[in-house]
C-alpha cells in the first residue's frame, strides 16, 4: 500500500473558492492518519501561494475561515506545501510561509509515478 499522497492542485480555480475546500481538508485528514502528503500549487491554483489571495478567501459565504486558515491546517497536520516553478512567473515570488520549496516538473512526475506514491489532481 502506498504511504505517500501527492496532491497536485492545476485546475483548480481561485475565483471559485468553493472547489479549495476539498483539497485542502483531504491534505488534512491524510497528514493526521499519517501519511506522507505533499501537496503541489502550480499554474491557476498557484495564485493560492501568493501572499493575500487565500486569506482573502472563503470556501463557502458567510464562513469565518479563510482558505488561507485551511492551508496552515493541512500544515500543522502535517502537510508539506510546494509550488511550481512557473508559477512564480505568473504571480511571482510573494509567497505564504507555508510554501517550502519551489520545485519543476521532473519532480512532479518523479513523485507521481512513485509506486509508493497515490496522486490526487485538483
Amino acid at each position: 500500500m502506498a504511504d505517500k499522497l501527492l496532491i497536485v492542485m492545476v485546475n483548480t480555480d481561485p475565483a471559485n473558492p468553493s472547489e479549495l475546500g476539498a483539497p485542502f481538508f483531504q491534505a488534512t485528514v491524510a497528514a493526521a492518519m499519517e501519511y506522507e502528503v505533499e501537496v503541489i500549487l502550480t499554474a491557476r491554483a498557484g495564485e493560492l501561494a501568493k501572499k493575500g489571495v487565500a486569506e482573502n478567501l472563503y470556501v463557502q459565504e458567510g464562513s469565518g475561515k479563510s482558505v488561507y486558515e485551511f492551508i496552515k491546517d493541512a500544515v500543522e497536520a502535517g502537510a508539506v506545501f510546494k509550488v511550481c516553478t512557473p508559477t512564480l512567473d505568473l504571480w511571482g515570488d510573494d509567497l505564504i510561509p507555508e510554501i517550502e520549496e519551489t520545485v519543476g516538473g521532473a519532480y512532479v512526475i518523479s513523485e507521481a509515478m512513485d509506486d509508493d506514491t497515490v496522486t490526487f489532481t485538483y
